[in-house]
């Protein structure tokens, strides 16, 4: 059941492809850092490259693979190559899929869950997914957006069950602007809360949006600061 024990919110920030953003992430603090092998997505890097910028993460930051519909043989072998990583299905895997990879490799997994946004998804049952996957180590929410990986943009946080006995890492269109109010809202309703994070501490592109895949020290410093001072406001209600 949700706890009522004040708690860090540990952070992620997923989709980094350079050196420079892995020393800014762990200056800042943050707990993980994810990696996106899926080949569509604008943020890939190749489980090679993953595990070059995972050589450069200190004890205690833990890198995360992203893996969209990998294969159970894929999935096992780029976490061969990352040690110490978790795998982080965000496609079509199956409950089974997911131990296979989790039971092969040894790592720990984290599954997605694609929230649809606006009135509640009929078809789509949280507290039951939660059942369906409760050997996954968190659930994390993103909005469902057309095709896979995550699309930066939010969903209707308040049509979350009230309760779900489950970690949960909440994630799509976060920025140092709205995570407060993510995190207050969401975490009584679980057991712990994690913020995930990716377009929102991404460089600005000249042309408006952001440079996918490059990120910026700055905004990555406000997002932790942010999430940190929701973490101090809610202490202070205990």
């Amino acid at each position: 059941m949700p706890s009522s024990t004040p708690q860090r919110t540990r952070i992620k920030i997923c989709g980094l492809t350079r050196e420079a953003d892995v020393y800014a992430a762990v200056a800042a603090g943050v707990d993980a850092i994810g990696f996106v092998l899926y080949a569509a997505s604008p943020r890939a890097v190749t489980p090679a490259r993953a595990a070059e910028l995972a050589r450069l993460l200190p004890p205690f930051v833990t890198p995360v693979l992203l893996c969209v519909n990998h294969s159970v043989a894929d999935a096992v072998a780029a976490l061969a190559m990352v040690p110490g990583a978790l795998a982080q299905f965000h496609g079509d895997e199956t409950p089974t899929h997911c131990l296979d990879v989790a039971r092969q490799s040894g790592r720990s997994f984290i599954r997605a869950a694609r929230i649809e946004d606006g009135p509640k998804d009929a078809d789509f049952d949280l507290l039951e997914y939660a059942q369906h996957y409760s050997e996954a180590q968190a659930l994390l929410l993103d909005a469902h957006v057309a095709g896979y990986g995550g699309g930066g943009k939010v969903f209707n946080w308040s049509q979350l069950p009230p309760n779900v006995d489950a970690h949960l890492v909440l994630s799509g269109g976060l920025d140092s602007a709205n995570v407060g109010d993510g995190i207050a809202l969401l975490r009584p309703r679980c057991r712990t809360l994690a913020i995930d994070v990716s377009s929102g501490v991404e460089a600005d592109a000249p042309g408006g949006g952001t440079l996918k895949g490059i990120k910026d020290p700055a905004k990555i410093h406000q997002f932790v600061a942010a999430v940190r001072a929701a973490d101090h406001r809610l202490a202070g209600k205990h």
